[in-house]
């Protein structure tokens, strides 16, 4: 294992001959996490989150602790727990292998969870095309019920919580939280609006509603296993843990890679563990955190100041990976789903295709992203059919900045953030791509990321 990697939620996936089912889970340590929960008070389970740090792993990094203590405990209603596992972000693969190869971990993770909320009910929504993760969890729920750690009177506690495993439609935008309750309800997948439906106060079925990310769930029952103070030790103060890097595109080892937060950079990442650019290949620029966060060019350099007061003066290959850092240099942590790209990636072309993904995923509930969505991918698919204006590159930047901020949910930034960012770093290239296809001289089959 490479000195950078330090395996916490990835741990028992190294371990030789590690399987999903229940009795090897138990003989590397599994539950006991829950038993030491279900003797806390529900209230003091949620301090031990709280002092961790923990921030959430689906995209936002929102303090989860913080998330818990929103929650609307006067209202009278049952509270309900929703893990989001439906993993739609393009570059985003980490979850998937939690729910497949070790799901006892998210499951204890969720008991731990629901017991501290004092929710009865939860559910795992899972992303429809993921139809064999679907039926290794519902078999990890029934031999967790059957042994008490889910299902009625769990641990002899008195407490009891069912879990549902819920396919959901292939949607990207039910990946968010909103339109995911929506989803889970039986409706059509339209975000809320935000307030009144805070989730935490009017979620699933109108009741108050804890909406994690499945990794989320994982690095709970690490949370209690340890302690909360313990935990927090892990990373750098401000982001807490571990974070997984699933790296994708033209790397010599593109994989996963689970890195203490804040203890290594991206040059380390890209070049250490993935092993750098593919042969005679030079990198061009990254998409850090998924394919909605703000491209990063190599050969910039950012500048600015920490929330801390410190000041920095970075290349890309010296960024600290934590969230603070990386949102300091105006992108996002995000899911930490990294797309490469490198010099043979024609860059119109690499734009063309996120557009044409966000365009196809669009609610269609809101009219900027709806209609700005569209304009965009057939601009840029324009470009790239020989058609193409040296105005259209402007265009681009101005039709994605009448998207941002002017829609319900965060799929107007995700429609919007890559030309935001790539049009400023790339124009000139865009602008030759421009005239190259244009001209007919453009490559005839260039690389799609």
């Amino acid at each position: 294992m490479p000195a950078l990697e330090r395996p916490l939620i990835y741990g028992n996936l190294r371990k030789p001959g590690y399987t999903v089912d229940l009795d090897c889970y138990l003989r590397h340590g599994g539950y006991e996490a829950l038993r030491k929960a279900v003797a806390m008070k529900p209230e003091d389970v949620c301090k031990e989150v709280e002092t961790s740090g923990l921030r959430g792993r689906g995209g936002a990094g929102f303090p989860t602790g913080m998330k818990w203590k929103f929650l609307d405990r006067k209202s009278g209603k049952p509270a309900y727990l929703v893990v989001n596992a439906d993993e739609s972000e393009p570059g985003t693969y980490k979850d998937r292998q939690i729910i497949y190869r070790d799901p006892h971990q998210m499951l204890e993770g969720i008991a731990i969870t629901a017991w501290a909320i004092q929710a009865r009910q939860a559910f795992v929504y899972i992303r429809g095309e993921f139809q064999h993760g679907a039926k290794i969890l519902r078999r990890a729920i029934e031999e967790a019920k059957a042994k008490g750690f889910l299902g009625a009177n769990i641990l002899g506690s008195g407490y009891s919580c069912e879990v549902v495993v819920h396919r959901g439609g292939g949607c990207y935008v039910c990946g968010e939280e909103t339109g995911l309750i929506e989803s889970l309800e039986g409706k059509r997948g339209y975000p809320r609006i935000k307030p009144p439906y805070f989730p935490a106060v009017l979620g699933l079925y109108n009741c108050p509603t804890i909406v994690n990310n499945a990794e989320t769930m994982a690095q709970v029952r690490h949370v209690l296993a340890m302690g909360g103070a313990e935990f927090a030790k892990i990373g750098i103060p401000g982001d807490s843990g571990t974070h997984i890097w699933g790296v994708s595109g033209l790397v010599k080892r593109p994989g996963l890679y689970e890195i203490e937060a804040g203890k290594a950079t991206f040059g380390e990442l890209l070049f250490d563990l993935c092993g750098g650019p593919l042969d005679g290949r030079t990198f061009k620029a990254i998409i850090p955190g998924g394919s909605s966060t703000k491209i990063l060019r190599f050969g910039e350099r950012f500048k600015g100041k920490l929330p801390n007061g410190q000041e920095f003066d970075w290349a890309l290959e010296d960024i600290p990976l934590d969230a603070n850092s990386i949102a300091a240099c105006g992108t996002g942590l995000g899911t930490g789903g990294t797309i490469v790209l490198d010099d043979s990636v024609e860059m119109i072309q690499a734009l063309a295709n996120l557009n044409a993904f966000y365009a196809h995923e669009t609610c269609g509930q809101c009219t900027p992203c709806r209609e700005g969505s569209l304009w965009l991918s057939r601009i840029s698919k324009r470009i790239v059919a020989g058609g193409g204006r040296d105005e259209d590159v402007p265009m681009l930047l101005d039709i994605a900045n009448q998207v941002a901020g002017r829609t319900i949910c965060a799929h107007g930034e995700a429609v919007a953030w890559p030309v935001q960012s790539a049009v400023p770093k790339f124009k000139d290239e865009y602008l030759e791509s421009v005239r190259r296809h244009r001209d007919g001289t453009a490559p005839a089959s260039p690389q799609l990321i």
